[in-house]
């Protein structure tokens, strides 16, 4: 005995206890330490899942655990502090934190719910940032999350709850918002229309939280919107409940699984077959919460520190464009405050035929384009990201060869060498 008073166990993961059942014994497990513990085995679990890439550098390795300090961060963020059904708020995502290939041109203001069935109202002002686009989305999370063991099932458990496995339910594009002559506006957020049915944001019942992503084109130049969030009607605040705890601590265990397993599964199942190619799937974009948008292109890139990667596209006409090299870990690269690890339509060298010509290398070769450092990794995650555009994703042709042969050569040394092309695969 370890001097704890016992809990009844709760009910088994997969059940279908009763609600005061299932809140009862999710708050025992807080209150008796069992849902922290839980928690703890989880992370346990979520560093140990390394091994399960196979072998990686130093280099990989150490960012995995710094990793995980950041997947952490995130889900206490999202659902410790911010996830009250009652008292919602609008936060940015926490410093940093750049899973799954996250645009450094981008804000990603989150509001977490979990009940679906209230309505709320989103006032703001428009700023001057030339786009956003709101999102609702759905995603397997039981209702008797904090009354489970999630630790004992493992990677088995995402299969119940899944904070990473997003749909999205429903957008809102800026152009569609009507704003008034200071560019003040409001948001309807709810199941039924307002009267008019205009500035609404459609949620249903089993929606679990809302996103909004602001684009900037120059964020030096441009004034950010403001956005608050609020119940309709207003909700009085609480003290804090052990069984909304037990759920949270719950969930932010699972982000972190969800999100290993989410690299994972990018990594070796879908990606790492075919190393430095694009490949534009809407199914696999939108299976993290995607917004249908824009096209976004993912690949796995290789390149050793003699090499060069040399990539090539014609960008569509579009609201926006990025093309971001990432570590293994789907994280922008290190260099991203230097201005390296990215190029943008707006930060970037055209070509005199309006391609871009983009050159991942140790060192600037001196061919032109644009350079990337890949900042001391030989692989990772690239991807790019095309925003408001009513054409097709473009072809990008893709080089690797040997770092000197580029440099004495030039760009005569790509003639002759066989290109990995991209692909659109639904």
């Amino acid at each position: 005995m370890d001097g704890k008073p016992q809990v009844p166990r709760p009910a088994a993961a997969g059940s279908s206890a009763g609600g005061d059942a299932s809140t009862d014994a999710a708050a025992q497990r807080l209150l008796q330490g069992h849902a922290w513990d839980d928690f703890c085995q989880v992370l346990r679990l979520a560093g140990q899942a390394v091994e399960r890439f196979g072998p990686v550098t130093p280099l990989e390795r150490t960012e995995w655990y710094r990793f995980l300090t950041r997947l952490v961060r995130n889900g206490f963020e999202r659902y410790v502090e911010n996830c009250d059904p009652a008292r919602p708020r609008l936060r940015d995502a926490p410093w940093h934190q750049s899973i799954n290939f996250q645009s450094p041109d981008q804000d990603h203001l989150l509001a977490e719910f979990v009940d679906g069935r209230n309505d709320y109202l989103i006032r703001g002002t428009r700023g001057t940032a030339p786009y956003f686009v709101m999102a609702s989305w759905s995603a397997p999370q039981p209702p008797d999350t904090g009354a489970q063991d999630w630790a004992p099932r493992g990677f088995a458990g995402l299969a119940d709850c899944n904070p990473a496995l997003l749909r999205t339910t429903a957008m809102l594009q800026s152009q569609q918002i009507d704003c008034d002559a200071g560019g003040n506006f409001q948001v309807h957020v709810s199941g039924t229309p307002p009267a008019g049915g205009r500035n609404w944001l459609r949620i249903d019942p089993d929606c679990v939280g809302l996103l909004i992503r602001v684009v900037y084109h120059d964020r030096r130049r441009e004034q950010a919107p403001q956005f608050g969030i609020e119940r309709v009607p207003r909700a009085a605040p609480k003290p804090l409940d052990p069984a909304h705890l037990a759920t949270q601590l719950a969930k932010s265990g699972q982000l972190v699984l969800a999100y290993v397993e989410l690299v994972r599964s990018w990594w070796q199942d879908k990606l790492a077959r075919e190393p430095n190619r694009i490949r534009f799937s809407r199914a696999l974009y939108l299976s993290n919460g995607g917004v249908p948008d824009r096209h976004h292109g993912f690949g796995i890139w290789r390149c050793e520190a003699d090499e060069a990667l040399v990539l090539q596209f014609s960008p569509p006409q579009c609201d926006y464009w990025i093309f971001q090299l990432c570590n293994l870990w789907q994280e922008n690269l290190d260099n991203y405050e230097e201005g390296q690890g990215h190029v943008t339509r707006f930060r970037c060298r055209l070509e005199p035929d309006g391609s871009v010509l983009i050159v991942i290398a140790a060192r600037d070769p001196g061919i032109g384009g644009n350079w990337i450092d890949p900042g001391g990794h030989t692989q990772g995650g690239m991807s790019l990201r095309i925003i408001l555009t009513p054409a097709q994703p473009p072809q990008v042709r893709c080089w690797r060869l040997p770092l000197a042969q580029l440099v004495r050569g030039g760009r005569g040394a790509l003639k002759g060498l066989a290109a990995t092309d991209s692909e659109i695969v639904d």
